[in-house]
């Protein structure tokens, strides 16, 4: 299938919640649910933030937060599934990686289940000895 039509976009204005949503929705088992409230949210507080296209329909989208310089995360890279196989999760990767508030940082990270061998592709390595996390349900409430 040719895909020159679709456009990728960085305007976080373009992405309506609802759509988002439902691309997770659809793609994404770690991202089933998502409250709109959360979504605005983490895209309020994330950039780069990239989206993919085809006419109205929000067909991928991909994200990160970074200091600029030291450390930038890489979070919810999705593609819908009968756009797959066309390296346009790939692009979406790159397109990050590319942005002015990514490429100069010294450590990229990101958390994958099942997709390593797809990120290594692109250039990212397994590592076993940095991974910690702090489930913060488990936590006492903020106090202000």
């Amino acid at each position: 299938m040719d895909y020159r039509h679709l456009q990728f976009s960085f305007d976080k204005d373009r992405i309506d919640l609802q759509k988002l949503q439902g691309l997770f929705n659809l793609t994404a088992f770690w991202a089933q649910n998502r409250h709109l409230e959360d979504l605005a949210i983490a895209l309020r507080h994330s950039d780069p933030v990239v989206s993919l296209w085809d006419g109205e329909q929000l067909v991928g989208f991909a994200r990160a937060t970074s200091d600029g310089i030291y450390r930038a995360t890489i979070w919810d890279v999705v593609v819908r599934a009968e756009y797959r196989g066309a390296g346009l999760g790939s692009k979406l990767v790159e397109t990050i990686l590319s942005h002015p508030l990514v490429h100069r940082v010294e450590r990229v990270y990101l958390m994958t289940t099942y997709q390593q061998g797809f990120y290594e592709r692109i250039g990212f390595k397994s590592n076993t000895s940095m991974t910690m996390v702090l489930d913060n349900g488990d936590r006492l409430p903020c106090p202000y």
